[in-house]
């Protein structure tokens, strides 16, 4: 399923080079993606237990825009197959999207399996592989069971085992048609945002610890989920598993600044390496992590590091545990060093890093955090492969949102992905990166997390006032779609 290694140009070519006469490579995976909670509705029907988001937003106070939820959503438990118009209208190759564990397993563990949940999902999987779409099936995208946040959580050595068995269940029920999985979405977002800062769900509040605890779980369950497969499935179906990393482009403020190239590499360190370094290099956390947190918490009055150790039994499991990268990149920041007080424990003070947008870059009209910076993603795809040992990498998410009400002629956000995809081909013929997929977030305007219905990702439109909620395309659809038929990037006049 993999095409042939990408061919480096020379520096002559380059210097002549236009991205729009490159075509990319062959069997290029052109795809979108989703989840489960922000498209599907449906929060309780058919017998799907609750998730930690539909506990999240049916509680009061100001946790999300308007205090909307995703109950109904985008309403796609019921609208698959309007959803599979947009696919096929897109021509996609690929489409990713989430399993609700909590439609599947309504109380997070196999002892009870909600038959109409696997109904569900064998109907989206078998009319993509009827449409000639691959599926890419992400296990845990934000939505853990309440049941299983009642006891703990990510935050529970008990969580890492009820995904392995969770995972084999999804092997072995889907296994025979999906090819690609994904165990875990940004399980940094999970982290820093609901284990530490409490702004998503759960919604708690340990800052210090919080963040470290549950990361620690999750990479544990990550390469429980990994082997599992290997061992059991992969022989017999014969696919490919990752976790979906997210990470911004970091950039020193001052380029001639010693402490703020530290500052920015501690950035990357804190975000991406977090959970790449132990996953495809050592199977423990980078140095700086551990050198920082160690010294902090000393600093601190804590007898130990605040960030867990792995044994050396569980090194050796969680080393290698990936075949493929899968990157989520949407901006860039600038960094300058900040030295902490050692106040109060947290991952920003642990980090001594501070985050800059810089002024002159332009900003998603729906999202003020999302600076429209496209060559942040070649420096890191760049860092990645020489960082990763040159890995085959899918860019699973990348997105541009538009405030509601949105335009649908959205041409500042077909720049946005026409300049990012130049970028991926400059990636791929110059810096000779293995980029094999593409996939843009998101099919659909959705919930979008805590900003509710107020930004929109969505290739298609979808209006949430009507009880229909129809999908009109946005003009970024009609010309990606014309990217992916032609498997390049068109020139106005082509």
């Amino acid at each position: 399923m993999a095409s042939a290694p990408p061919v480096a140009l020379t520096s002559p070519d380059y210097c002549n080079w236009n991205p729009e006469d490159a075509s990319f490579p062959e069997q290029f995976a052109w795809g979108a993606s989703t989840a489960a909670y922000q498209i599907e509705g449906g929060w309780n029907a058919d017998g799907k237990g609750p998730s930690t988001w539909d506990t999240f937003t049916h509680q009061a106070g100001d946790r999300v825009f308007e205090n909307q939820t995703g109950d109904v959503a985008c309403s796609s438990y019921t609208l698959w197959e309007e959803d599979l118009k947009c696919i096929k209208q897109l021509g996609l190759t690929h489409y990713r999207f989430s399993l609700s564990w909590s439609r599947l397993l309504p109380d997070g563990t196999t002892g009870f399996i909600n038959q109409k949940g696997v109904d569900y999902y064998d109907k989206m999987i078998d009319s993509l592989l009827a449409n000639g779409v691959t599926p890419m099936v992400t296990l845990y995208h934000f939505d853990l069971p309440q049941s299983l946040e009642d006891r703990g959580g990510w935050r529970s050595s008990a969580t890492v085992e009820a995904f392995e068995a969770y995972a084999q269940f999804c092997f072995r029920t889907f296994g025979d048609r999906v090819k690609l999985w994904i165990t875990i979405n940004e399980p940094y977002v999970v982290a820093e945002l609901g284990y530490e800062k409490g702004t998503m769900a759960p919604g708690v509040k340990a800052p210090g610890t919080g963040a470290y605890l549950s990361a620690h779980n999750m990479i544990k369950a990550h390469a429980s989920a990994w082997h599992a497969y290997d061992k059991l499935f992969r022989k017999q179906h014969g696919g490919l598993v990752s976790i979906a990393l997210n990470s911004d482009w970091a950039e020193p403020f001052h380029p001639n600044s010693p402490a703020d190239h530290e500052a920015a590499k501690r950035h990357i360190g804190f975000c991406l390496d977090w959970f790449a370094t132990p996953i495809f290099l050592n199977g423990d956390y980078p140095a700086i992590m551990k050198s920082k947190i160690s010294a902090m918490s000393k600093k601190q009055g804590y007898s130990s590091s605040r960030l867990p150790e792995f044994t050396e039994e569980e090194k050796m499991t969680i080393k290698g545990t990936a075949d493929f990268f899968s990157l989520n990149y949407y901006t860039t920041r600038k960094i300058k060093n900040q030295d902490s007080s050692c106040s109060q424990p947290s991952t920003t003070e642990d980090k001594e890093a501070e985050e800059v947008t810089d002024p002159s870059w332009p900003v998603a009209t729906g999202s003020s955090w999302l600076a429209v910076v496209p060559w942040g993603l070649r420096h890191l795809l760049k860092y990645i492969k020489d960082t990763y040992n040159h890995p085959i990498i899918y860019i699973t998410e990348n997105g541009f949102s538009q405030s509601d009400p949105a335009p649908l002629d959205d041409s500042q956000r077909w720049e946005y992905f026409r300049l990012t995809l130049q970028e991926i081909l400059k990636a791929i013929y110059i810096d000779s990166v293995q980029v094999r997929g593409y996939f843009v977030w998101s099919l659909l305007d959705n919930f979008e997390w805590s900003c509710g219905y107020s930004s929109r990702f969505g290739l298609f439109h979808v209006d949430f006032e009507n009880a229909a909620l129809p999908r009109v395309p946005y003009r970024s659809a009609i010309e990606y779609a014309r990217v992916i038929a032609n498997n390049k990037l068109m020139n106005s006049h082509e």
